[in-house]
This record gives C-alpha cells, structure tokens and sequence, in this order.
C-alpha cells in the first residue's frame, strides 16, 4: 500500500511537469522554485493541476466502481465499460447536451441517471437463465447492450450538427480541458458515495459468503446490492460527465488489486484507491508524449491497456466466481 502510494505521488508530480506544449520540465521546476515565468504558471496551474486533480477523482471512481460491480455481481469481467453502465451514462449526457445541457452541473445527474438504467439493465440480464452464470456470456450481454447505445448516440451525432463535434470530443473520453469546476461539481457526490460504500464494506464481504450467511449474519442482501449499485451509478455517472466513458479502468484495477491482496472486498476497495487514479495518470501522461505536440484521446490509451488484461482473465484455465 506504501509502494502504490508513494508510485502515485510520483506520477501526480511528473502529471505536473509534462505535457504536449512547449513548457518544458526545467521550466516548471524552475517556476516552482520562484523564477517570474508567466507561461509556465498558467500551464501548471491551469491546466495541468486541475487535469491531474480530475485524473485522481476519475481513476478513484472508477476503480471502485468496477470492484463493487465484479463484487455484487459476483463476476471477475464485469466492468463499468463492458456491461454498458458506461454507455447508459454517456448516452445519457449525449442526449443531455443535444437538449442544451453544456453545464458540467447539469450533466452530472443526467449521467448518473444514465449509468443507474444501465446497472439496472445488468441486474436484469444477471438474472436471466444461464447468463448470470456465465461470466464470459454475460459480458457479451453487457457489450450488445453497449453496442446499441453507442448506435444511438451515433444517430445523435448524425442528427444534431450543431451539437456533434462537442459530442464526439466528449465521448472519446479525456482529461485534457478539464477544469477544477467541473471536480468540484462532482465532488459531492464522490464524498457521499465514499461514506456509503464504507459502510457497506463489512455486509459486502459478508454477501461474498453466500446469501444465507449474509443473512445469518444480520443483512440484507437485496438491500445490500441496490445500495451498491446506487454507489456505482453516482461514482460511474460522475467520473463519466467529466472526463467522458473511459473503458477497462474499473476492469484492470480489481484485477491488480485482487493480486496485491486477494479475493477480500474489504482490502481490494483500499488497494483500488490508489491503483485507479495511477493507472489513470500513467494512461494520461502516456496519452500527451506519444504523439506531442497533439494528445491520444484517454479512452483509446486505457482501451490499449486493458485489452490484454481482458484476454489473460478470458483465457485463464479456471475463470473464479468471486
């Protein structure tokens, strides 16, 4: 926890002093250590403080959100982006922002709403005979439904002109023209979703044990699982009406956490914290060197990231029910 700790403070300063313009390192250190550089104030105060503060909020979210979702849904694949709760929130602020929602305020219950359609669509095809089951079917599941929402966003785009290229620029998911308004927007809800899911730890890892022992124990599943799915659609709706659906983040992280620590909810939650926002830095700064002076979108850097992750899980001799 230390290491991942201290690799992330590591990588929020270097967020600081790279980036795809001209101010270089040198000229961030040194305005750091008091030289009279205008420029390089603006680029670091601006611009890239805010968007490594948005980073470490959006990796945090979605890192947790994929450890509850693979956690109640008892599946190691299920992920935010592959079972379309994603997509129901990008839908959903693409529609918002057609209708004239361009306010970051305005689009964060519009997404949270959005990604709530699309846990509950998860649950409902959870429940279906031999899909809920079967981890690999029901992340197929997940990507049609994916699929048919990224379609009609599609037919938004086509639609709408005036609103298209704002759209297109939002749905590739990125960090980059962030501003702190927009963390702060969302910021509320983080924090309450935060407290929520800390209560819930302990009757989540109970729930891990089977039902009947949950109850045993006092809880109650049913309750249990709608209040996480709730915390999954504000942190998921959140991180996605600021930075746009960023795919495979809540799928890697509890992946690497679980490796870290084990199948414990309780351990894997703290180790996500800072693994999300890490793997979400690292993506990011990756995303502004590769082809500087222009930037990769953050969702393609993350897609790159996770893919391979995604097929060593598929294609483990033994795919565990968590």
């Amino acid at each position: 926890m230390v290491s991942l700790l201290t690799a992330l403070v590591a990588v929020s300063v270097v967020s600081l002093l790279i980036g795809a313009g001209s101010v270089s390192p040198s000229r961030v250190v040194a305005m750091l250590l008091g030289a009279d550089d205008a420029d390089a104030r603006f680029v670091v105060w601006e611009l890239r403080a805010p968007r490594t503060l948005i980073g470490l909020a959006v990796g945090m979210a979605l890192g947790v959100s994929g450890a509850l979702l693979q956690a109640v849904t008892r599946n190691p694949l299920a992920e935010p982006g592959l079972l379309g709760v994603s997509a129901g929130a990008a839908f959903a602020v693409a529609l918002a922002l057609v209708l004239g929602a361009s306010a970051a305020t305005l689009r964060i219950p519009v997404a949270q709403m959005g990604a709530l359609a699309g846990c509950l669509c998860v649950l409902g095809v959870a429940r279906w005979r031999g899909v809920g089951n079967d981890p690999v079917r029901l992340v197929l599941a997940g990507a049609a439904f994916s699929a048919l929402l990224g379609a009609l966003t599609s037919l938004i785009l086509f639609f709408d002109q005036r609103s298209a290229d704002e759209i297109r620029f939002w749905v590739i998911g990125s960090l980059a023209g962030r501003r702190l308004d927009d963390l702060l927007a969302v910021l509320p809800t983080i924090v309450v979703s935060g407290v929520l899911i800390a209560l819930l730890a302990r009757p989540l890892a109970a729930l891990a044990l089977g039902e009947r022992m949950a109850s045993g124990l006092g809880h109650h599943p049913r309750l249990i699982r709608a209040l996480i799915i709730l915390c999954v659609a504000l942190l998921v709706g959140a991180a996605t009406a600021i930075a746009g659906p960023i795919a495979f983040v809540g799928l890697v992280v509890p992946f690497v956490a679980r490796a870290f620590v084990g199948p414990d909810i309780r351990r894997t939650l703290w180790v996500s914290l800072p693994t999300g926002p890490l793997i979400v830095l690292v993506a990011d700064i990756v995303s502004r060197v590769v082809v500087a002076p222009s930037e990769l979108p953050l969702g393609v850097l993350t897609a790159l990231f996770g893919a391979p992750v995604l097929v060593a899980v598929v294609r483990a001799r033994r795919l565990p029910m968590l």
